[in-house]
This record gives C-alpha cells, sequence and structure tokens, in this order.
C-alpha cells in the first residue's frame, strides 16, 4: 500500500534571525531573555541553517516577516525576498511598510506584492503605538483587500518591554472587521490575557483567525485549545515567532498534545494554506 503523505507544516509567523534585530529593536532582548533564545541576538542566523532547523523539525514552509519600525527599516522586504529566492518552496515573504507614511507604505506593499511576490502584509501595532484602527492602517487595508492578501498583526500583552494597549482585540480589531468585512486578519500571539475576546472575535467575523505565534504548545491557554479542537477548528494557525521559539520544540509540543489528526492536521498547515493561499 502507497505510504500516506505528510501533512504540509507552515509556521504562520517567523523572521529572520539576525544581530540587526537586536541593534535596531533593543526592546526585544527582555523577551528572548525570558525565553531562553538570547543567544541567537548575539549571531546572524544564516537562511541554510534555519532550512536545517525547519527539516529538524519537520516544517515545510516558514513565512517570513520584513520589519519596519518608526524611522528605519530592521529587515527590508528586499532582505527577506533574498531568502525567498534562494529557497522558494520553503520561506514566503511577509512585508513590512512605513506606517506613518500611507502613499509610501502603499506603494512598497504593492511591490512586495507583485513584484516580489510576498504573500501578506504584518504591522505590530506595539512598535508604532498606534491601534489598528487607526487612520494610517486604512489605506493598508484597502490595499490588502484589492490584492487579495492577509492583514497580520500582533494582539495580547507585550513581551518586549512596551505598552499592551494597542494588542487589545476589543475594541481595535473588532472594528477593523466591522468596517473591512473583506479583509482578512490573521492576529497572532493568541491575545493573551484577552484570549477570550480573541476567540470571540475570530468567531464573530468570518475572516478572522488566530496564530499561536510567541507561546510554547505546552502553555496554550485551555479556551483556545478548546476553539481548535470544535468551532474554531478552521480559524486557528499554527506559529512560533521564531528566532523567539525554537520549531522543533513547537512542533514536538503540538504532538504531544494529542489533537485529533484531522484537527492537527488543519492547525499545522491546511488553515494557513487556505488562508495565506499557498501551493
Amino acid at each position: 500500500m502507497p505510504e500516506t503523505p505528510v501533512p504540509l507544516i507552515i509556521d504562520a509567523w517567523a523572521q529572520p534571525a539576525t544581530r540587526a534585530a537586536w541593534e535596531k529593536m533593543p526592546e526585544i532582548l527582555r523577551l528572548f531573555q525570558q525565553s531562553g533564545t538570547a543567544k541567537l541576538l548575539e549571531a546572524d542566523v544564516t537562511p541554510q541553517q534555519i532550512i536545517e532547523s525547519m527539516d529538524r523539525a519537520g516544517i515545510g514552509k516558514l513565512l517570513v516577516s520584513a520589519w519596519h519600525r518608526p524611522g528605519m527599516w530592521v529587515h527590508h522586504n528586499d532582505f527577506v525576498a533574498e531568502m525567498v529566492r534562494a529557497f522558494p518552496d520553503r520561506f514566503v515573504g511577509v512585508a513590512a511598510v512605513n506606517l506613518e507614511k500611507p502613499v509610501e507604505a502603499v506603494h512598497e506593499l504593492e511591490r512586495a506584492v507583485k513584484e516580489l511576490g510576498f504573500k501578506a502584509l504584518r504591522v505590530v501595532p506595539w512598535l508604532w503605538n498606534r491601534p489598528p484602527n487607526d487612520r494610517f492602517y486604512f489605506p493598508l487595508f484597502v490595499k490588502c483587500i484589492e490584492l487579495n492578501i492577509p492583514f497580520c498583526t500582533q494582539v495580547g500583552h507585550t513581551g518586549p518591554l512596551m505598552p499592551s494597549e494597542t494588542g487589545r482585540p476589543v475594541p481595535y480589531l473588532d472594528e477593523v472587521a466591522l468596517i473591512f468585512p473583506e479583509l482578512k486578519i490573521v492576529a497572532g500571539h493568541i491575545g493573551h490575557p484577552w484570549t477570550d475576546e480573541m476567540i470571540g472575535v475570530a468567531w464573530k467575523h468570518e475572516n478572522v483567525y488566530i496564530d499561536t505565534s510567541a507561546y510554547l504548545p505546552r502553555y496554550y491557554p485551555p479556551q483556545l485549545v478548546q476553539y481548535m479542537k470544535t468551532y474554531g477548528q478552521d480559524k486557528v494557525l499554527f506559529g512560533t515567532n521564531f528566532p523567539q521559539l525554537p520549531l522543533e520544540k513547537c512542533v514536538a509540543q503540538v504532538r504531544e498534545m494529542g489533537l485529533p489528526p484531522a484537527i492537527e492536521a488543519k492547525f499545522l498547515g491546511e488553515n494557513a494554506k487556505k488562508v495565506f493561499q499557498l501551493q
């Protein structure tokens, strides 16, 4: 009998692991110290080394985010595009933009998608001290709808030492979904300590999803696990926030959860494949 194909694992949130990230975003050092991965900020991890880690974990595709913070690029879209070109079957580009320059941001997003082949936009609200219902986001939401790509963002408290208010699902993300029902939204980092709010927003809005990045599976909130197993089985995506969390450890702990095979397959890859329109 032919072997049953192994379901594709897709990590919905990762970024390059470079010393530049530490130097340009000192706020993240505390998060990495808490996670036990601060040593990764001291050296550049090559794309080949990331692929080797993916192989050990059994991850097929990694969505790799560019980063822009107020005043500077941390990882430019072109930097991520080089990674994607080197390993087109393994890396998927996620665009960043200068949020506070709306015309420039829209043009850069369109370039990233149409010329570089990126599959989503990510803006992390705490980095800009602007929640996602801020006026600066709105031109980008329209462009995401036009390009038929998801808007990815962060919900919940901030691991970095920055204010957490911008990460509240209610009212901010709920309001965005009401104004832009056509916009696909992927809310990363679970939403803790407002996990119930995040589940409620994902249940309420057809195009709102949750990704589990930045939390080891062993520590997923019980209500999120219940949601994944039942009426939210099509709405939750696996993510790590690599290099904050090790790829192998995250996948191994998902396997330990004892999810029904069909639910596990959706969570680890099928949902992301659909949301991000991956091959």
